[in-house]
């Protein structure tokens, strides 16, 4: 319910960054299929699609044929999938920068490459975080650095278990690009780009903070991404890259007040979704910070496991 809202939300959240920050930042919700390769796999989808049609969304099942009347290039061993009319991709780079040119604009003052060393506390609170030889006075503090956010509870005495989960992508290039949408398949997805590059990703692994890609994981994401598009296996690889997603027990996020300290707020723990999530959940931790009433964020808090 969480997601479908976030997503419901998403097109006004984009045309106010994009009026914020005067650029695009390539949102096109032109759906996603979601295929599968054997009846396991269907019925796996099937069962899925059920109980996301109880909620209300647009989604069908397409047979064999379907799938590939709307990607042609897909193969032959796709048994048939799910088309999820409502969903879409956003370029995180481009939405990231436009937040950050958008909040400048409200004078939000951005420190980048300013790493938190510390926190100076007092009577309950945080009143200063510190970092190299600089102290920011504070009245609230947002508690929201992804894979590290666990590190820096801790520096307060406080437990908030989110753990690194590496994931590798690709870009492939070298044609023009087989797919219109996104594709996912059992063992990973594709991603066509404006700049006519196709992302293939990604892969989970538990690796702890090694943010590197290695030649198995991108040979594993050729692999995926060939037996989806065949003719992505003639494709050339110009970048790879990997990243660490703020993983948590049970797949929820952490928003809300944080134990011991009257003002520090978690947002983090978003896993896969954050670009999806990272928004409604700001918008949360605004209403939270001004009202003091986190009714809406409950099944969420920090404190759920305690």
């Amino acid at each position: 319910e969480f997601g479908m809202r976030a997503l419901r939300a998403y097109p006004s959240l984009v045309a106010e960054v994009e009026a914020a920050c005067g650029f695009e930042v390539e949102f096109r919700p032109e759906g996603i299929l979601k295929v599968a390769f054997t009846d396991e796999q269907a019925g796996e989808l099937r069962a899925r699609l059920a109980w996301q049609q109880r909620l209300g969304e647009p989604i069908a099942w397409l047979d064999a044929a379907l799938c590939r009347e709307l990607e042609p290039r897909l193969s032959l061993r796709v048994a048939g999938g799910v088309f999820s009319h409502a969903e879409g991709s956003v370029s995180n780079q481009l939405l990231a920068l436009g937040l950050e040119r958008a909040g400048r604009a409200l004078g939000v003052d951005v420190q980048e490459r300013t790493p938190v060393t510390g926190f100076t506390r007092s009577a309950g609170r945080v009143t200063h975080v510190r970092s190299g030889g600089r102290s920011f006075e504070c009245d609230v503090v947002v508690l929201a650095a992804g894979a590290r956010s666990g590190q820096l509870a801790r520096r307060l005495g406080v437990a908030l278990p989110v753990e690194p989960v590496r994931g590798q992508m690709i870009a492939l290039g070298g044609m023009r690009p087989p797919i219109r949408r996104i594709v996912w398949g059992p063992d990973g997805y594709l991603v066509p780009r404006a700049n006519g590059l196709v992302f293939a990703g990604a892969t989970v692994e538990r690796v702890g903070f090694r943010r590197r890609t290695t030649r198995a994981g991108i040979g594993r994401l050729r692999a995926m991404a060939r037996r989806l598009v065949p003719q992505l296996g003639a494709a050339t690889t110009p970048f790879a890259w990997a990243g660490l997603r703020p993983g948590t027990g049970d797949g929820l996020p952490y928003i809300g007040p944080m134990a011991r300290w009257a003002n520090v707020i978690a947002a983090t723990g978003h896993y896969r979704n954050g670009i999806l999530l990272g928004p409604l959940t700001g918008k949360l931790v605004a209403a939270g910070v001004a009202s003091g009433d986190w009714t809406e964020a409950a099944a969420f808090s920090p404190e759920r496991g305690a």
